[in-house]
């Protein structure tokens, strides 16, 4: 039996979510933990470093499992590639410590959020953009992103109405980039919300809208209450782009 570490990446289009439920056949985890199963013959389960919602994205997700096979590294990746549906590709594989715990070990995430702003439609890119009607004023939305810095009590920006743990976390980078047609928040921190990037982004695009004012935010946080904060920004536009380990 070997701790397989997994690089996963998946367009998260026609998924509900990465989590496997009860009677809900598209997940990722689903997914991965079926192809192991037959490859190995045994019942696997896969432990992933977080929860992406349906229609998420991601680029650097990390899993891993235990698994009781004689293929090597690369013919584990090999086998799962050619048996995993065409929107999900394992990138890599490597033998980790017993100890290694995709989620528990994990230190930090990036995520980053894309929006267009270009005049004509974005045919081929369009399942993985949030199209805007309108630009927004960046300097004003990096203005309010810096009192999202730091560590918050960030219940306004959960969306699990009865999240019972706590709600604070941490962010520590937000890069706003506007380049050509394309508009990406990039947000970095030890752990995320449900729904937590989507309605930073969307509170944000509110302030770059004039709808909500940079020095609004601290009020916002300091209310724990959802209502308070701006509206959670579509999932296609996310993506999770790297997890951090020591």
């Amino acid at each position: 039996m070997k701790n397989i570490k997994m690089v996963v990446a998946y367009d998260g289009s026609r998924f509900h979510g990465f989590e496997k439920q009860p009677n809900v056949e598209m997940t990722i985890q689903g997914k991965l933990e079926s192809v192991l199963s037959i490859m190995t013959g045994t019942t696997v389960e896969v432990i992933g470093a977080g929860r992406t919602d349906a229609g998420v994205h991601a680029r650097g997700m990390i899993c891993n499992a235990f698994v009781e096979s004689d293929l090597s590294e690369n013919e584990i990746r090999d086998y799962m590639n050619k048996y995993l549906p065409d929107d999900i590709c394992i990138c890599d594989v490597k033998e980790a410590a017993d100890r290694f715990h995709a989620r528990y070990k994990a230190t930090g995430k990036t995520y980053m959020y894309t929006c267009y702003i270009g005049d004509i439609k974005p045919v081929f890119n369009r399942k993985y953009v949030y199209v805007l009607n309108r630009k927004p004023d960046v300097e004003k939305m990096r203005e309010g992103a810096k009192f999202l810095m730091g560590s918050h009590d960030f219940k306004s920006f959960c969306g699990n109405p009865k999240m019972k743990k706590s709600t604070v976390r941490c962010v520590d980078k937000i890069d706003i980039v506007c380049k050509g047609s394309y508009l990406t928040i990039s947000v970095h921190g030890d752990g995320f919300l449900q729904n937590m990037v989507r309605i930073i982004v969307g509170t944000l695009l509110e302030v770059g809208w004039g709808k909500k004012k940079p020095e609004d935010i601290p009020d916002i946080i300091d209310a724990q209450d959802r209502n308070a904060a701006g509206f959670t920004a579509p999932a296609l536009g996310l993506c999770l782009m790297k997890v951090d380990y020591n």
